[in-house]
């Protein structure tokens, strides 16, 4: 295989990931990044003044400096049609095309999808006004999970406790232009993170994870993006992931070549492992973000090997994890999600042993960085043990002074304390 340039689509700390393990291969020459963010020059990656929805910039680009393959990070992209646009100039890239991307650009379409292939999901219903999804709620126990049918960027998802608060979350997103709402039964059970390289209908699973997406620790507060990960999940059993395989995985992937979408990326299950057995709480065209800065350090297996192939119609290789812990926390702008404080200066971040910063919404200079809103980095922990990689993240941590940032302090509890 000779030395290839590579172009991953993105900014944030999930391209910075993508990029650096990219970049980690023998096979590497050049990563680059569009439009990347000032921190990934860290890890040796070329950051580019191209915005991850300018088509014909990338196409341009990927021509011009002859990329091999393009790795696309955001859903925004995917669901807008870069794939399609790639393929229709004659380069390779790895996701899915615009039709697929519909799994996760719309709720409705994944469950009428789930419903189809027989993808064990919750008890759901869609509605498209408020008077019809206001009586709807009889229909369904409290709490209510209600969903806004596109995309959010995570944010899109409340758990209603009581139907006043079911009532005023269902006005709000009418009111606010939301064309569909899916009302859906409150899962119980813990939630896990499984992704999946599909080549049509093959596929191979990377490492598992568990996101934590409320904001604020003891899992309280709205819902974000994802404030942390943690990657093995010793809690879960051998037989409890091979029935995630069986009854969710198995069907999945074969639905997704029954429909003929040809799918060559990556889907994301969101899993909740209930009394019943596993169900899907969402798909995503994906990588996620912050569980890809967790579990791709995790992966011993070449990721350029495994996506070249992947885009190639080549046999994948085998998946073989290291038998390590990676452990992450989300460094966040105070105010996230609903508020989140731009500017503010943050200065640098050292090195320590054992201890990676995957960098997403920062700007400046990497000796004088400042906050560009939201997430603003992901502070990650090795180790053979996970309390030793969550001590070192929290240790390192605790020595930072950012007033006007916040992050969760029990990331990884779930499965030390369980």
């Amino acid at each position: 295989m000779e030395k290839m340039k590579l172009l991953v689509i993105g900014a944030g700390g999930r391209e910075f990931a993508i990029a650096k393990k990219l970049n980690e291969s023998p096979h590497v020459d050049t990563v680059y990044c569009a439009p990347g963010n000032i921190g990934m020059v860290t890890a040796g990656i070329v950051p580019l003044n191209i915005a991850e929805d300018d088509f014909e910039a990338l196409i341009q680009f990927a021509k011009d400096q002859a990329i091999a393959w393009t790795f696309v990070g955001p859903e925004d992209a995917l669901c807008a049609g870069v794939v399609d646009a790639f393929q229709k100039a004659g380069l390779k890239i790895f996701g899915p095309n615009q039709e697929a991307a519909q799994l996760e650009g719309s709720k409705d379409y994944a469950l009428n999808f789930m419903n189809k292939y027989h993808v064990p999901t919750a008890k759901h219903e869609t509605f498209t006004d408020l008077k019809s999804a206001l009586a709807g709620l009889n229909d369904f126990a409290r709490p209510v999970v209600i969903k806004a049918n596109g995309l959010q960027g995570g944010k899109g998802v409340v758990i209603a406790q009581t139907t006043p608060e079911a009532e005023d979350t269902i006005t709000e997103m009418f009111e606010l232009g939301e064309e569909k709402l899916v009302l859906e039964e409150c899962l119980v059970g813990p939630e896990y993170s499984m992704f999946v390289v599909v080549q049509d209908d093959q596929y191979r699973i990377l490492p598992m994870a568990q996101d934590h997406k409320r904001a604020y620790d003891g899992d309280k507060g709205p819902n974000t993006g994802g404030m942390g990960a943690y990657s093995p999940l010793p809690q879960l059993s051998d037989a409890e992931r091979q029935r995630m395989i069986d009854d969710v995985v198995e069907p999945t992937v074969s639905g997704l070549h029954q429909a003929g979408y040809n799918y060559h990326g990556i889907i994301y299950i969101g899993l909740m492992l209930t009394a019943a057995g596993p169900k899907v709480i969402e798909y995503n065209v994906r990588l996620g973000d912050p569980e890809t800065q967790v579990v791709l350090p995790r992966l011993q297996t070449d990721l350029v090997e495994l996506i070249d192939a992947n885009v190639n119609d080549r046999p994948m290789p085998a998946i073989e994890e290291r038998d390590i812990a990676v452990l992450g926390v989300i460094l966040a702008s105070k105010g996230y999600p609903k508020k989140p404080v731009h500017g503010q200066a943050l200065g640098s971040f050292p090195a320590a042993k054992d201890i990676a910063i995957d960098y997403a919404n920062v700007k400046g200079h990497l000796d004088e960085l400042h906050g560009d809103g939201g997430r603003l980095l992901m502070v990650i922990g090795e180790d053979a043990d996970l309390q030793k990689a969550q001590d070192k993240v929290y240790d390192y941590l605790a020595k930072l002074d950012e007033p006007e940032c916040f992050y969760r302090h029990d990331i990884g509890d779930k499965a030390l304390k369980d």
